[in-house]
């Protein structure tokens, strides 16, 4: 027999996939529009008539057209972090830290990656936002490796662990635009933290 409550969790798994679906489709919908069009060229209505809602739905998901391309980055150090706890415990911090990054980064091709990060740069506004989300991934990884490696005369270093590997990343970024999306991030994340291992 099912319960009462069955019957509510069941509804709220339906509910929540249905938003899950509907907020995909509004995120490729301005993805698919800022890559064709341009992001200043694209319109809030336009983005809402290609994922087919209407305009006032479209503000029950997003606030704007930036954080559209802002959700993208969004999660992204929480998605780390879950790689992250999967590290054998007797790794050191910056190598579980680099796997776990290359992990998140990796399944992504090049030339999509490329795109997204040309259209955040052609808006001040997003890249100012998205300079700050780093500081945001800065404190969730700090907070995980904490939790990982609990001495406290160990804080100060994982302190700098975090800073440094969110600092790999975006240089591995920067060189996937500086060359076009010529080779895979995977690639360019392993070069980026070698390149640091080799300094510290």
């Amino acid at each position: 027999m099912t319960s009462v409550s069955d019957n509510v969790t069941a509804g709220e798994g339906v509910r929540e996939r249905k938003r899950r679906e509907t907020l995909r489709r509004i995120t490729d919908a301005g993805m698919c529009l800022f890559i064709e069009k341009g992001y200043e060229a694209t319109t809030l209505d336009e983005i809402a008539a290609e994922a087919g809602i209407s305009r006032r739905t479209f503000f029950y998901y997003f606030k704007s057209k930036d954080e559209i391309l802002l959700s993208l980055q969004s999660g992204m150090g929480e998605m780390i972090v879950t790689h992250l706890l999967e590290a054998p415990r007797d790794q050191r911090p910056l190598d579980a830290v680099r796997d776990a990054v290359i992990k998140v980064c990796a399944p992504y091709p090049a030339e999509e990656m490329l795109a997204i990060d040309r259209i955040m740069r052609s808006s001040e506004v997003v890249q100012a936002r998205k300079q700050a989300s780093y500081i945001q991934h800065e404190k969730v990884l700090f907070a995980a490796l904490r939790e990982l490696w609990p001495a406290p005369e160990r804080e100060t270093a994982l302190r700098l662990v975090a800073m440094m590997a969110i600092g790999a990343m975006r240089l591995a970024f920067e060189a996937l635009n500086r060359e076009n999306g010529q080779r895979p991030i995977a690639e360019l994340l392993h070069e980026t933290f070698d390149a640091l291992k080799t300094e510290i």
